[in-house]
């Protein structure tokens, strides 16, 4: 009885937290199918949105990224080469089109050094977890820091996004991704450990999956960040601007 009032509520909260809020400007102008071309399966898309939970994962973090999804690739399920698998809170974790997010602010990760074999790997394990549902525990925590709106120090803010129950059968979008990469021992944001004479290998500390945000893989110093305009071979000169050189700042040229 207890766990359906609280399923009914959770569904609730969700569509509550899930509503789009008006204003929200895309600066990016890449075109959609520039995005598409240059993703490959592993990368990890960083997206900005806005709803209203995006709006509290933002303040929390203090990061412009509010979720995060993995490239899957193509698969029986999905015809399209673009495949995204993400948690969300309506439909657990699924799969999504890449067009889904070209209306929005995103940053393209990409782990550096993975053999084909490990990304595979990492791959296959995100897919094994289709049809987790989101964590609640995080659904309650977020809808009372809206409700709440407390004023917090910076470095105290991170840690009022309490991360989950961690029940094996719920996830969250950036750490079930997490998970998935630490499945094949890949570092995100390690901590490390004691400090070694010249020549002596360092140890590093894991921080647990349940700890990592959507902003966390964007300040690794392991992954790249890719730039779709920059890998297809951009040239500022062949940019047309409607300002004329005059009114930009340049010297007019003598006749």
């Amino acid at each position: 009885m207890f766990n359906w009032i609280r399923s009914a509520i959770g569904k609730r909260l969700a569509n509550y937290l899930t509503k789009t809020l008006p204003g929200y400007q895309k600066f990016d102008v890449v075109p959609a199918d520039t995005v598409a071309s240059v993703i490959r399966p592993g990368d990890i898309l960083l997206v900005e949105g806005n709803t209203r939970i995006s709006i509290a994962i933002q303040y929390l973090t203090q990061s412009s990224w509010s979720h995060a999804c993995l490239h899957v690739g193509s698969g029986n399920d999905q015809p399209d080469d673009n495949v995204l698998l993400e948690a969300d809170l309506k439909n657990g974790v699924h799969l999504v089109p890449i067009s889904k997010y070209t209306e929005f602010n995103i940053r393209i990760c990409r782990p550096v050094g993975v053999s084909e074999e490990e990304n595979r790997r990492v791959i296959e394990f995100a897919r094994s977890k289709l049809g987790y549902q989101y964590d609640l525990k995080n659904i309650f925590d977020l809808a009372r820091f809206l409700i709440q709106r407390p004023a917090v120090p910076n470095r105290y803010r991170r840690h009022m996004l309490a991360i989950g129950s961690g029940e094996p059968t719920r996830a969250i979008c950036s750490t079930l991704i997490a998970q998935s990469f630490q499945f094949i021992d890949y570092p995100i944001l390690p901590r490390k450990g004691e400090e070694f004479d010249d020549g002596e290998v360092p140890t590093f500390y894991r921080s647990h999956f349940t700890h990592y945000t959507p902003r966390d893989f964007d300040v690794s110093p392991y992954f790249q960040i890719i730039k779709p305009s920059i890998e297809k071979g951009f040239d500022y000169r062949t940019l047309q601007w409607t300002v004329p050189a005059i009114d930009s700042g340049k010297p007019a040229q003598q006749e």
